[in-house]
């Protein structure tokens, strides 16, 4: 038998039995606490996903899934049973906190994910190092945060702040104020009825407003498309297209380094229009401007009288209003 042989061989043994070994280490944990009232939650991990719906209105369903995020852990097995047997799970009546570390050697090179079934009347904070989270049903407020990985919200009966230092975010059905910060990815909002702040150093941005609040949206680098805004907008993109259709009842301030602005506004809205392309070309389609100073490259004045403050700019773009 050749050398290479007796090393492939070898070498397939070695990884059998450490892959194994990883895989024996492996655990979870299930826990049930009871509570009356409305719940305060905290939940956090330094790797893993966190998962959480609502259910029945008396307790909190806590299942933990431990993986080693390591091979060659002598210790992990062990580590597996100590927390599988004492989970980092603290309760003080209607206050929870899960995945608080007092002994941070004994969660070296450990990775949990956290399924939670809550009440619906749950006030939550979550935050994972590296992982995804998935949120929903949940009637009090939200303050949901990962260091990397997506987030997805919906049905929210309250306000939203959703933060991912690298990861999309998706929010959908919130009766209440958003805030959505994402340092590289999309941010896609449906179905908000409050107000809107989002900002993503490097992705196009989405939102469906439905009912009045105030908007503020900005990205580095990305399209922005806004739908049913009611109330006062500042929208800006280092580089990228903006839409934005709905009713100016506040002033609207909209800028884009590069790219083409569209905007689409009700019949009869009466604003100030002030519109600026530094290389692109301006249309106006419906209602005659008054007091206009009129060009390919500038248009100012009122329509129906005036009212509100409508500002237009583009470095390198064209801008039609409808």
């Amino acid at each position: 038998m050749s050398k290479a042989t007796v090393f492939a061989a070898c070498l397939c043994v070695y990884l059998s039995a450490t892959t194994h070994l990883a895989a024996a280490a492996d655990g979870s944990f299930v826990r049930t606490l009871k509570v009356t009232g409305s719940l305060n939650l905290e939940v956090s991990t330094g790797s893993g996903d966190i998962h959480v719906t609502t259910g029945n209105s008396s307790e909190v369903l806590v299942t933990g899934r431990i993986r080693i995020t390591r091979w060659l852990d002598g210790d992990a097995e062990e580590k597996v049973k100590r927390i599988e047997s004492n989970p980092p799970i603290q309760q003080n009546g209607n206050e929870i906190r899960i995945g608080q570390i007092d002994d941070p050697d004994l969660y070296r090179n450990i990775s949990i994910r956290y399924e939670l079934v809550v009440p619906a009347d749950t006030q939550l904070r979550s935050h994972t190092g590296s992982g995804s989270e998935e949120i929903e049903g949940i009637h009090g407020s939200i303050n949901a945060s990962s260091g990397s990985g997506g987030l997805k919200i919906s049905n929210i009966n309250d306000t939203v702040r959703a933060e991912t230092g690298s990861g999309s975010i998706e929010i959908d059905q919130i009766k209440g104020n958003v805030h959505a910060k994402t340092g590289s990815g999309s941010i896609r909002a449906t179905d908000v009825a409050g107000g809107f702040e989002g900002s993503s150093g490097s992705g196009d941005l989405r939102v469906e407003q439905t009912a009045p609040g105030s908007v503020r949206v900005n990205t580095g680098s990305g399209s922005i498309e806004l739908r049913g805004i009611r109330g006062s907008l500042e929208a800006s993109s280092g580089s990228g297209s903006i839409h934005a259709d709905g009713d100016p009842t506040g002033g609207w301030n909209i800028r884009t380094g590069s790219g083409g602005v569209e905007l689409q506004l009700p019949s009869e809205a009466s604003f100030d229009l002030d519109a600026h392309t530094h290389s692109g070309t301006i249309s106006m389609k419906g209602p005659v401007l008054s007091e206009v100073s009129n060009g390919r490259k500038d248009m100012h004045g009122r329509v129906r009288g005036g009212g509100v403050s409508v500002h237009v700019e583009t470095g390198s773009g064209s801008i039609e209003i409808r």
